[in-house]
């Protein structure tokens, strides 16, 4: 899917309905080898951000994680759309490594990425970024 019909099908800030249905849109993305650039994989990521589900952060993580680039070009932001705390307080009560991992990322990024962090603000730097 393009990122523009993206946008037209869902918005940049999706209702909660579609947020299965944008999952499964990521976890397509990411198993396409065919994607030339990253865009539709961080489009979906600000859609999930946008609704804000804690437990969004994992699969938010594992795109982030794919390769070099997309860790650069999906902001860690992203993975904190319930909130920095909220984010943190559900990372500690996973097991498994991938949390683990998670975790500890976000804490060395706290005090560089999250000083003053505002979803909102995030949200509107969005909306002009993509012109909606």
């Amino acid at each position: 899917m393009h990122e523009k019909e993206l946008l037209q099908l869902y918005g940049l800030e999706p209702d909660g309905v579609n947020r299965e249905a944008i999952r499964q849109l990521l976890r397509q993305e990411m198993e396409n080898r065919q994607s030339e650039d990253n865009e539709v994989l961080k489009r979906l990521c600000i859609m999930l951000f946008c609704i804000g589900n804690v437990e969004d952060t994992e699969l938010i993580w594992q795109a982030k994680q794919m390769n070099q680039d997309t860790s650069s070009y999906i902001d860690v932001q992203l993975l904190c759309g319930a909130g920095y705390e909220e984010t943190l307080f559900y990372l500690e009560k996973m097991d498994g490594e991938q949390a683990h991992e998670e975790l500890l990322y976000l804490r060395r990024c706290e005090p560089y990425d999250f000083v003053d962090f505002s979803k909102l603000d995030w949200v509107s730097d969005y909306k002009r970024y993509y012109g909606v």
